[in-house]
Formats: C-alpha cells, structure tokens, sequence
C-alpha cells in the first residue's frame, strides 16, 4: 500500500499504463496531422483516429460515423445542447432537463434562457432520481430536446434513462444524456436506451485529459445540430479544428479495456465500495448515505456525517484524497447543488464526502480509509 491514497476516481481518473503505451508513438514517431491526406504521415495519423473512432462505437453500439470528438465531455454537452436549440429553434424554444445535472449542462441551458428559451428544471426525489411520468408531463408542443445524466458525478444515481428515452421518441423529441460518469463503467447501448446524443470523456475512464467524443443520431431520426466552433470543417463541421491524434489513440484504448473488462471491473468496485460502507457505518452513528442504495455506481460512495464538516475532515486525512463536491464547483464554497435538491438541509450537505473508487484501488486501502474515517469523525464530534 502507497500513500497518499486515491479515492477521487468521480473528478478524474489515473491514466492506465496500457493506454499510455498505445498513445506515446503518436507523440514523436508517428506524428502527422490526421488532415493531411497527401502523404503517409497523414496517412497513419488518420488510420489511428478512425481505429479510435471505431472503439467508441464498438462500445456505444452505434456506426463510427456518428461519433464526432471533442474536447472533453464539457464540450461534447455544450455541443449538443446548444447546437440542437440552434439547429431547431423555428420548431420550438422548449428544453427539459434535471435540477441534479453538472454544471456543463446546467450553465448552457442558463445561457440559453437568456437567449428566449424556455427550460424546466425537472425535481429529483430524495434519491436523485426523476420521474419518467413528470417528464411526460413538462413535454410541450414547444419542447424540442431532453438532457438528462444517465449516472450523477456526486451521488451515483442512474436516472432511467431507456424508460425516458421511450418517451422521447414516441413524442419526437431528441434526448440526450451526458454519459461521461457511466460510459465504461455500465454496459450501454445507444438503441437500447434511446438516446439521440451522447456525451463523453476520456479521463474519467483512465485515458488522457483534454479528450472526449459526442455521438450524433445520423438515422431515424437523422440529428442535425449546428456547430459551436468554425474554421476548416473537420469532423464532417460539427467540430473544426487539428485533431488530436495521440489523445484520440488514448481514449479509443481506454474504450477498448473497458468494453472487455468492464463486468469483472464493476462487480470488484462494488465488493470494495460494500465493504467501505459497511466498516464506515457499523462503527459510526448518524451516517447518511446519499444516491440511490441500488441503482447507482458501483464505484461511488457519498456520505453525510452528523455533525461534521467534511473539510474539516479532509483536513485531518491529509493522505486520503476524496472530495467534499463535484471538482467542477468546488471553486466555490457553497451546499452541492445535486445534495440540495434531493432535500439535505446546508448543515448536512456541508458534512458530506464524495468515495469515488477506481480500477487501482486495493483492499488494503479500503481499510485503511474507513479506519481513518471513523477515527477522525469521533475525534472530530468529541472536540465539537
């Protein structure tokens, strides 16, 4: 066992070594642009991104050619949020999504509300879960896109997404799912859940940062969407700009592990994700476990602690890395919105901390962690 010990797998993940091996002769050896066409170094370059491009729709279920990459997950949801509201704007101005969404979807759709759109923000209940029949009923005639996570970055709740996903199609209406916390980690299968845009991300499924993809529905129905970056028209327009070939290697070898390995991987982070809550909870009162029991991660464990706040608890496990949020809010010092809206009061939502468990975690850590937890939570409530 090596310190510090990393449990923040939800804000990023450590890259696998096998991912790296595959990307480094991108960098120096085989280091054409994937756009040049006219000689072999293109040639290669573009031979490695459509072999990536093919592993991304390996794992999504869908054709290579509707896969376009991004930047990183962050993009990919802008993109389809934005470009479908652009794309269909003469048909409605209507957007339903979740109160519970990351910030990367929850901030364009609050931009586009300034631009004339209307969004409603859909309740979760005391799981984080939203309702398929609350969806069907905040469908307007206006109502031209649904975006919904299908695993939250916070509490590893799934929403159902193939039961929304059938009511989107039976009303029309595109629905797309930011998948980047559960692609990898869950089987999922673009027909069988219905979605028409899915958004993803290469460093939280041990890859490189700085990658992700998007896939666009090409046939029934055909998505069209607009683009949010111009200049050249690679990636058929959705997405201009030099690929990033070594990145695009790294994301389509971390989809290619996880297509293979993804069943014995899940069933080890649930065992060691148990076995965390169990020696937590059987050895400290007032524990509150947050998210769905059942239908969440395997891999994610949030917990409320009575009494506590969770800095300074992180405070006194210096060499255990989790996290008190989503690491894209923790800029600011205010309740997790995710935690709020599944009904936690400040006082407990300011006491939570996030486990996020990952693919090089060992037992050994897992006790490790949850004695120091339990050691420093009773230190923590006897001063208090």
């Amino acid at each position: 066992m090596k310190f510090p010990i990393y449990m923040d797998n939800h804000a990023t993940t450590p890259m696998d070594p096998r991912v790296l091996e595959a990307m480094i002769p991108y960098f120096a050896e085989n280091f054409g642009n994937a756009a040049s066409r006219q000689h072999i170094f293109g040639w290669k370059a573009e031979a490695a991104v459509e072999k990536g491009r093919g592993e991304v729709a390996a794992l999504l279920g869908c054709s290579p050619k509707e896969i376009v990459f991004t930047g990183g997950a962050t993009e990919s949801n802008n993109l389809a949020i934005f470009g479908v509201a652009e794309s269909l704007r003469e048909k409605g101005n209507h957007i339903l999504t979740a109160k519970t969404e990351h910030l990367a979807v929850l901030d364009p759709c609050e931009e586009l509300a300034k631009r004339g759109f209307q969004i409603t923000y859909l309740p979760v209940d005391q799981f984080g879960r939203v309702d398929p029949d609350e969806v069907r009923r905040a469908i307007k005639k206006e109502t031209i896109l649904i975006s919904l996570m299908t695993a939250n970055n916070e509490i590893g709740t799934f929403h159902p997404i193939a039961e929304i996903g059938k009511i989107a199609k039976e009303k029309g209406i595109l629905f797309h799912t930011d998948a980047a916390q559960a692609i990898g980690k869950v089987p999922f299968h673009v027909e069988e859940f219905g979605v028409d845009l899915v958004s993803i991300s290469a460093h939280k499924i041990y890859g490189p940062k700085g990658i992700g993809a998007i896939y666009i529905r090409g046939k029934n129905p055909r998505v069209q969407v607009k683009p949010i970056l111009y200049g050249g028209g690679h990636e058929k327009g959705f997405r201009s700009g030099t690929l990033n070939v070594p990145a695009i290697v790294g994301l389509g070898a971390a989809l290619e592990i996880a297509r293979h390995e993804i069943k014995a991987e899940s069933a080890k982070l649930q065992k060691l994700r148990d076995q965390l809550f169990q020696q937590i909870s059987s050895k400290l009162k007032d524990v509150i476990l947050n998210g769905h029991p059942t239908e969440r991660l395997a891999n994610n464990l949030n917990l409320s602690f009575v009494g506590v706040k969770s800095e300074a608890i992180m405070m006194e496990m210096k060499e255990v890395a989790v996290s008190s949020a989503s690491a894209c809010t923790t800029v600011v010092s205010r309740p997790s919105h995710v935690l709020k809206a599944i009904g936690l009061s400040d006082e407990l939502a300011h006491a939570s901390i996030r486990f996020g468990l990952g693919r090089f975690n060992i037992e050994e850590e897992v006790d490790y962690v949850a004695q120091k937890v339990v050691e420093v939570v009773d230190k923590l409530r006897s001063m208090a």
